[in-house]
């Protein structure tokens, strides 16, 4: 990205960030095996990348100076055989939050300082990786897999007797088996499934959401008819 020629908007920038924040959860989570063979402290000084599509790579650092984007931390590999491997993730958890905030400011610079607010905000009600990575249960993703929620609707009887479809809601009520689905993710923190917690699924996307993560209530949720999550709201608010 050229923040030069094209300025980004708090929308773009957003984006970025959580979909650079996605690719780093999953190394530190799901793929944490494979992100812990690639840290070999006998190799040279690297770096843990989020990339704009959800993907994340150990690799060298940038090799011109100054660099295109801030840095992440350097020679995170280093500590590796020298710690508790969980001290250690969390540790690469928290300078990784670092690097996140580091790009989103460095391409929010142009921002007036309402927007800088927002940004701010949008970002702050998202959960840490630090956060994310030490509440995290050792489970491991089944990536494209049909896990036979996405048609479980709940439903509500209408004035006229009919009933008629709501938002997809997880609560305690509705699934009876939590065995089932306990590798469901938030999509917005990636944080696993549990039947003590409300969820809503979105309707264009098909993501599962804890209500907390996207402030939907049950009793909101009611009234809702069709729900966007907010990746899906901004993605047509920009068409």
């Amino acid at each position: 990205m050229d923040i030069s020629s094209n300025p980004l908007t708090v929308e773009d920038i957003f984006k970025d960030f959580t979909c650079r924040r996605t690719g780093v959860v999953r190394a530190l989570t799901f793929d944490v095996d494979e992100f812990y063979s690639l840290c070999d402290p006998d190799k040279e000084n690297l770096c843990l990348y989020g990339h704009p599509n959800e993907s994340w790579e150990v690799s060298l650092p940038a090799e011109e100076v100054p660099p295109e984007l801030p840095e992440p931390s350097l020679g995170i590999n280093f500590a590796r055989d020298g710690m508790n491997k969980r001290d250690w993730l969390l540790l690469v958890a928290v300078h990784t939050d670092s690097w996140l905030l580091s790009v989103a400011y460095y391409f929010g610079a142009r921002l007036n300082q309402i927007d800088r607010k927002r940004l701010f905000s949008l970002i702050n009600d998202q959960p840490t990786v630090f956060e994310v990575v030490t509440q995290r249960k050792a489970i491991k993703e089944k990536v494209g897999v049909d896990m036979g929620i996405k048609s479980r609707i709940s439903t509500k009887s209408s004035s006229d007797g009919q009933a008629k479809s709501n938002p997809r809601l997880y609560d305690e009520g509705r699934m009876e088996d939590e065995d089932e689905h306990g590798e469901t993710l938030c999509g917005s923190c990636s944080g696993n499934y549990s039947a003590d917690e409300f969820w809503i699924g979105c309707d264009i996307c098909e993501r599962w959401y804890h209500g907390k993560c996207v402030k939907i209530t049950p009793a909101k949720a009611e009234n809702i008819k069709q729900y966007k999550c907010p990746s899906c709201s901004m993605k047509k608010g920009r068409q």
